[in-house]
């Protein structure tokens, strides 16, 4: 089957890209956490999905109070992963493989333990005094304002030392970056720059939209809900989701600081950003803003799809909207990521389900318009996994339990050998435990293996990398009702039509279209009955035609 390039400046756009969380994929020295190595060895395994590049979680220097995302040095690697040769080895390896290398970038916030926050809160007259977001107590001694911690809690920190507060809109620990400061948005730069220098092929810039902070520290107004709004900024056990935040994020002067981003950026051959964006009603235009006009963030991705429906209605909802308000930016679309419940746990019904969700979920995901970032282990239906509290890892998780039980239960190690300790991630005790339910779910077991998720997963990119259409043609729903999503994907003289029965029961769909189908061409694993123009479809069945 004839593929289409993924080579040149635009590989990004309609890219498909595989995120990893190293401390979960492969662990090569038995401490029972992933490592850079690990990755290295697991190479074969992402491109023979078809994939073309690789997301990496952070990895950088770090005490790990969340996971690598609180830096210590932005400039090494953790010993916990490895080294920089590491690193090298590995960037080498993927690109001999025809990947691409994306890496997170965490630089709204670093580690209490920077040498950056280190000097900062030494005084107030330091060379870095102003690197960080400090301010005076109100005169009753309490915060400056109302802000609160996105992980609960206020979102200032009283620091002795300098007897002020300072900004953390996540843990106390991961203290906030002044961007309004050019010394830092200098510094910042130097870090990106450094990794260029070392070949990575893009960054995904964690919570692009945090960077600045209203300089009047104003209150926030309390939140009017929105009955139409697709995505929210936290579970509704924690507070920080009933405020509007209208001044701790998303400010205009972060436009600016993107553009010296890109002009960075553009400074080498093929190089891409894809930016994190949360917040609730606002992600649309926000992507819109950080997007548009080929001088911003090449795409960026929001919550829409990583909430707990799967509906014709609201995927519908989520792709018109993004297609109103964003002319000519670019979405990376992604049902699973490290931050929530896994997909097939927030889809199926109950357990018998999951495999036919996973099947459908990447088959939907395939055809939408946009790149696409799969999170590893979705390739093999992986379910949520169950913890107690004692073996939870995650602050988020550890602060709202039991209402919330955090992120840790996406988090579990990868699982690639069905009847080896620990399913082949590690010999030593692994930092989450494997789960049975996963571990029968392994690489070794579903490879080859006909029907199996794992081979759905490689036929299903095939087929999207098979039609130019797929990775940049123009995308039009058609009239249907709320269970069923119908459209056409066209572009480079092709036209493919498109329907979906996300409901659990059978449904005939009366096309409303004049243009004739010329050759029913069913997605892997879906095979519905057509006749003139009236399909019939099964439940969770998905149908493909090509239009005349």
């Amino acid at each position: 089957m004839e593929t289409v390039s993924r080579s040149g400046e635009d590989w990004w756009r309609g890219a498909v890209i595989y995120q990893v969380y190293p401390r979960s994929f492969q662990d090569t020295d038995g401490d029972g956490i992933g490592d850079l190595r690990g990755v290295t060895r697991r190479l074969p395994h992402i491109a023979s999905l078809g994939v073309d590049a690789v997301w990496l979680s952070p990895f950088f220097r770090s005490p790990q109070a969340d996971m690598g995302y609180d830096v210590s040095d932005y400039c090494d690697v953790d010993p916990m992963f490895g080294t920089l040769a590491d690193f090298d080895a590995m960037l080498e390896e993927a690109h001999r493989l025809g990947l691409k290398v994306v890496i997170d970038q965490v630089i709204s916030h670093t580690s209490d333990r920077h040498p950056w926050f280190i000097e900062s809160r030494s005084n107030r007259t330091n060379r870095k005094a102003d690197w960080y977001v400090w301010a005076d107590p109100k005169p009753d001694g309490t915060a400056p304002n109302n802000w609160l911690s996105v992980f609960g809690g206020p979102a200032w920190e009283w620091d002795g030392v300098r007897k002020q507060y300072y900004l953390h809109n996540f843990l106390s620990s991961q203290p906030d970056l002044n961007f309004h400061n050019p010394e830092v948005q200098e510094a910042v730069l130097s870090t990106v720059r450094f990794w260029l220098d070392r070949g990575v092929d893009g960054f995904r810039l964690d919570t692009v939209n945090f960077y600045f902070h209203d300089l009047h520290l104003r209150d926030n107004p309390p939140l009017v809900p929105d009955p139409d709004a697709t995505t929210r900024d936290s579970p509704d056990v924690n507070p920080y989701g009933m405020q509007d935040h209208l001044h701790d994020k998303s400010q205009p002067e972060n436009i600016g600081f993107l553009r010296r981003v890109r002009a960075l950026l553009d400074e080498y051959d093929g190089r891409a950003t894809v930016g994190e964006v949360g917040d609730g009603a606002r992600s649309l235009r926000i992507v819109a803003d950080y997007t548009s006009g080929g001088d911003k963030l090449h795409m960026c991705y929001t919550f829409d799809l990583l909430g707990p429906e799967f509906t014709a209605r609201h995927i519908r909802r989520c792709v018109e909207r993004f297609q109103s308000a964003v002319v000519d930016g670019w979405v990376c679309w992604a049902f699973s990521n490290h931050d929530v419940m896994r997909h097939v746990s927030r889809f199926a019904q109950h357990e018998v389900e999951e495999e036919k969700v996973a099947k459908l979920a990447i088959s939907l995901l395939a055809v939408l318009r946009g790149s696409i970032c799969l999170y590893q282990g979705e390739e093999l239906g992986l379910p949520e996994a169950e913890l107690a509290f004692d073996e939870l890892r995650d602050p988020y998780g550890i602060r709202f339990w039991p209402a919330f039980k955090g992120r840790d239960g996406c988090r579990t190690p990868m699982v690639w050998e069905r009847d080896l300790v620990n399913a082949g991630f590690s010999t030593s005790i692994p930092w989450l435990p494997v789960r049975e339910a996963q571990r029968l779910l392994a690489v070794d077991a579903q490879t080859g293996i006909a029907g199996s998720v794992l081979e759905h997963y490689r036929q299903t990119l095939e087929f999207r990398r098979a039609h130019q259409s797929l990775i940049d043609g123009d995308m039009t729903f058609i009239g249907s009702n709320q269970d069923v999503l119908t459209f056409i994907r066209e572009g480079n003289g092709e036209r493919l039509l498109f329907v979906f029965n996300l409901t659990r029961e059978p449904q005939t769909v009366q096309l409303a279209i004049d243009t004739a189908v010329a050759e029913v061409q069913p997605m892997p694993g879906f095979a519905p009955a057509f006749a003139d123009n009236a399909i019939a479809l099964a439940g969770l069945d998905v149908f493909c035609g090509r239009l005349r």
